[in-house]
């Protein structure tokens, strides 16, 4: 029986988590001295790489004085809480990695309360003690407050803690004598971290996780529970519905380093990948065929939002992607959903427009960009929340923001806030900034980061979490502003662009191809107005010195994926193709929006 330690590494974005596993993955002499690698060696997703957080969580194990260390990586982001959830269930401790000075933030709670209530082991890291006006000491507090708030037992208070900073590869127990590796790391893990329990008895292992190969299909990931899985061993599938299936296993791996290996038996306490089970879905128990005894299922927390999504039907269709009818759509949400536990879709009326549930903008952002590099073309509605009656009253998702802003620009953000229904809880100094916590409905937060961005020339830091459902908070204002709408299709001038720049602020450049009834531009006022940006200049023989002045446009207002998300209308889709990103309105057509928007008074 080899020794094994099963930990998982939970941390708020940019706390430095990605990196920790990298320096600890360069201690444990993975790689071969002349092997060339990147950093961010587990972030290894275009999007994960380009964005900077970590999405998808994945599993890595290095050896350290004859023990086996599985560490498990977990995205930061609340949105993508549902891989937290699922991924805990594998491991017997947590390394809660915190900023030595942004301390504890609202998504850490998330993840740690989790952890905690599962029963784990905390080993706490402070890093980046090297930032000029750190403060590791009361943020050492406040980690101690936030565990006692989340009603910690009192051996997971008596954690223990560290001090350093993975970026200089170091790691100690006093952050004012750097040591020289980040070996301490390590030993506290061996030390304070408890091997697995094992229970006796017939097999069970739960699927926490999955993966696909081109070769096998799809792969079952998780951790044994108790007894030992063979190859070619027959087990039973445990499923949801209590039903009971009869497999046979194909082959065995286990984590080692970055890579697998291949095996013949694994053991209780260890975390494995399993071939040749088909029809299987998350929490699902791979059991005993004599004596089949399920683990309880893994409960993940509702979602919040909902997106209709649809086929791409503007005169633009078909030019870019690879994938446009509604069977790949089907196909590929139905695909996400197996993987990606907090999402959930369900069909419309219709055959080709689907609703796609999700933890909030982030989460379904993800999904549509990663859909969108997959060479897929599709139209997104305007985000919607959702709304549930509990004992007769109508109630709505409430978020706890968290956003940290220079002084100066304080009272902006607490009035954009306070306009959305947010209410705020508390207001401290921070350092040189200023911290604010609100409580706001989701509805609030839709389209709120761009204007606290822009009130606050871009110095803010928003952080936000899911926390309750409350009863309904009244109307909340939206955008103020209407769309400036293309009357005609082609190519757009900018003799026409310039002379309809008092009309509103525009998002495109002489040149584009436009259709009717796409939106290219924000109207100075709150109705929408259709405008000709396809007219050219009449052209004579005559040359004046004062008509030829040349024309002079501001340049283009660009929107993010969110921000396009966020920005959008209920009468508009976003139109998302591998290469573009268009607003229009549902009806193309003018006289029929205006009769559509009669039938709707």
């Amino acid at each position: 029986m080899q020794n094994i330690r099963n930990i998982a590494i939970i941390a708020h974005v940019d706390h430095g988590k990605t990196t920790l596993v990298d320096k600890i993955i360069h201690a444990s002499k993975i790689f071969r001295e002349n092997q060339q690698f990147d950093d961010l060696i587990l972030d290894n997703n275009d999007l994960e790489r380009e964005r900077g957080i970590t999405i998808l969580s994945k599993n890595v194990s290095v050896r350290y004085k004859d023990t086996k260390i599985n560490i498990i990586d977990t995205p930061g982001h609340a949105d993508f809480g549902g891989e937290v959830e699922r991924v805990l269930k594998m491991a017997d401790g947590v390394i809660l990695l915190v900023d030595a000075f942004e301390g504890p933030m609202p998504q850490t709670r998330f993840v740690l309360g989790k952890a905690l209530a599962l029963g784990l082991t905390p080993i706490v890291v402070v890093n980046k003690v090297d930032k000029e006006n750190c403060r590791p000491d009361e943020v050492h507090e406040a980690v101690f407050e936030l565990m006692f708030n989340l009603d910690a037992t009192e051996e997971q208070l008596e954690f223990h803690t560290l001090y350093g900073s993975a970026k200089q590869n170091w790691m100690g127990p006093d952050w004012k004598n750097p040591t020289d590796s980040i070996l301490p790391l390590l030993d506290a893990i061996l030390e304070f971290i408890p091997s697995p329990k094992i229970s006796e008895g017939t097999l069970q292992m739960q699927i926490t996780s999955l993966d696909y190969s081109n070769f096998v299909g799809r792969i079952a990931i998780g951790r044994i529970a108790r007894g030992t899985i063979s190859e070619n061993q027959q087990i039973a599938l445990c499923k949801a519905d209590g039903s009971i299936k009869k497999m046979r296993v194909k082959e065995l791996h286990t984590f080692e380093g970055l890579g697998k290996n291949k095996v013949q038996t694994v053991s209780a306490g260890d975390i494995c990948a399993v071939t040749g089970i088909e029809d299987f879905e998350i929490g699902d128990t791979i059991a005993d065929v004599e004596n089949p005894e399920p683990l309880p299922r893994i409960s993940i927390d509702e979602p919040t939002m909902n997106m209709l999504f649809t086929i791409n039907n503007s005169p633009f269709f078909g030019k870019e992607g690879k994938f446009v009818t509604s069977r790949h759509l089907r196909d590929r949400l139905m695909k996400e959903t197996e993987k990606n536990l907090a999402l959930r879709v369900e069909p419309t009326d219709s055959e080709d427009r689907f609703l796609v549930y999700g933890r909030g903008i982030l989460h379904l952002s993800v999904l549509i960009e990663t859909m969108r590099r997959e060479g897929y073309e599709l139209q997104v509605g305007q985000p919607q929340v959702i709304f549930k009656e509990i004992d007769g009253v109508k109630c709505e998702p409430i978020e706890t923001l968290v956003v940290d802003v220079p002084q100066e620009t304080a009272g902006k953000v607490i009035e954009l806030a306070t306009q959305r229904k947010g209410e705020l809880l508390v207001m401290e100094p921070k350092g040189d900034l200023q911290h604010l916590e609100f409580k706001i409905p989701s509805r609030g937060l839709i389209g709120l980061r761009n204007n606290v961005l822009t009130a606050t020339q871009g110095e803010a830091i928003m952080n936000h979490r899911f926390t309750a459902y409350e009863p309904f908070k009244g109307p909340i204002p939206g955008r103020i502003n209407g769309s400036l709408i293309s009357m005609e299709g082609g190519q757009c001038t900018a003799y026409a662009i310039d002379k309809l720049q008092d009309r509103g602020i525009f998002f495109i450049e002489p040149g584009d191809e436009l259709y009717t009834g796409q939106v290219i531009g924000e109207h100075s006022r709150d109705n929408d107005l259709v405008v000709n940006v396809q007219k050219g200049k009449k052209l004579t023989n005559m040359r004046a010195s004062g008509s030829d002045d040349n024309v002079r446009i501001a340049p283009p207002k660009r929107f993010s994926l969110e921000e396009s998300m966020e920005y959008i209308q209920k009468d508009e889709y976003l139109e998302i193709t591998p290469k573009s990103i268009r607003m229009r309105k549902i009806y193309l057509d003018e006289n029929e929006r205006t009769r559509m928007s009669k039938k709707e008074d």
